[in-house]
């Protein structure tokens, strides 16, 4: 039985741009695989007798092949989103790029959460991104605001974000409005700088292509042509979240990202954000892509963190409701004799209350 595999790649440019700078690649085909890739010459080499394992990587090489991508600057990124979306039950994956013009990289989802929230901004006037820290919604959002206006299909840039604070009360800011946003607005303004480059970056906004506009200034605006994007939306009111998307206007495209697990909304007020998934569901037009802690493009412990979080907050939601007590039977209704949360004292008629109480 043979225990090896290979295939011989004619071409030294691909086979170059196949295997990376100091074979780099091959260490991510390595990781895919879960045995040795080996390059000598013209061969790549998969070393295992597992008949499955080299259909895999055959079809892996052919689907980086058939892509003009394979020979870009941006080849590495683009063999790394491949092989991550070429998941073992689901076969190799050719993932979308998103080509900015005159941008100074191209960008690849890394995951096929990612790819779909792409495809679904593509497609969809509204699109939802749900998902906790580090799982890239928001960079992506950008990334696709920054082509669409390199590529004019849209003329203007406009980001905006409730100002509620994670926790801490930060005062009142100094400077004018601009100024007064952009703490709260740091992570979209880092992803663009990160796509364009500091001088391209405030050459946009000196010409105000990029507009900065907190989410209560919004309101009574139709935002026709535009690419509007709303972060942290975990942290709007409902009142807000329809106030926002009732503003969407013609030639326009609307992203709003938010994570439903960091509500910071003071006096416990249900989130905006899930609010509106139980509305617009289904809902033609728009669209909900929810991405999970296994999406997590940041460091590996990031992932982990979410997680646990997740179990200590399931646990402490199943101790609270095993620990409430049931109320008596028949009368916990709006029609007991009983108020809830007072004494047991029998609410008098609405006939005998004094008149000054309603």
């Amino acid at each position: 039985m043979d225990t090896s595999y290979t295939i011989v790649l004619e071409d030294q440019t691909v086979l170059s741009s196949l295997c990376g700078a100091n074979d780099e690649n091959l260490q991510v085909f390595e990781s895919y695989l879960g045995v040795p890739v080996i390059c000598r010459g013209n061969e790549v080499t998969v070393v295992t007798s597992d008949q499955t394992i080299c259909k895999r990587f055959q079809k892996l090489i052919d689907t980086l092949l058939e892509s003009p991508e394979i020979t870009s600057d941006g080849s590495a990124d683009f063999i790394v989103s491949c092989v991550a979306n070429s998941a073992p039950q689901q076969g190799a994956f050719c993932p979308q790029c998103i080509h900015i013009p005159r941008g100074i990289k191209s960008v690849y989802p890394k995951n096929r959460k990612q790819a779909t929230l792409i495809d679904s901004i593509y497609a969809n006037d509204i699109t939802f991104g749900l998902g906790p820290a580090g799982t890239g919604k928001t960079y992506l959002a950008v990334v696709m605001a920054v082509a669409a206006l390199r590529n004019r299909e849209v003329s203007r840039i406009i980001l905006t974000r409730p100002a509620v604070e994670a926790g801490e009360h930060l005062g009142f800011l100094p400077g004018d409005l601009t100024e007064k946003i952009n703490p709260y607005l740091r992570p979209l303004y880092d992803a663009l700088q990160d796509i364009l480059g500091a001088e391209a970056y405030q050459k946009m906004m000196s010409r105000q292509l990029i507009e900065v506009a907190p989410l209560a200034y919004i309101r009574g605006r139709t935002l026709e042509d535009a690419f509007i994007i709303l972060d942290e939306a975990q942290n709007t009111t409902g009142a807000q979240m329809k106030m926002f998307l009732t503003r969407l206007g013609f030639g326009s495209r609307m992203v709003v990202t938010g994570d439903i697990s960091q509500v910071d909304l003071p006096g416990g007020r249900e989130s905006g954000l899930i609010v509106v998934r139980k509305i617009l569901a289904g809902v033609d037009g728009i669209s909900f892509c929810e991405l999970g802690s296994a999406d997590v493009v940041r460091h590996r412990l990031v992932g982990r963190i979410i997680e646990a979080y997740a179990r200590h907050d399931a646990e402490v939601a199943a101790q609270d409701a095993a620990a409430r007590p049931a109320g008596p039977p028949g009368r916990s209704g709006r029609n007991s004799q009983y108020r809830r949360g007072s004494s047991n004292r029998p609410a008098r008629p609405y006939s005998e209350r004094n008149p000054h109480d309603h």
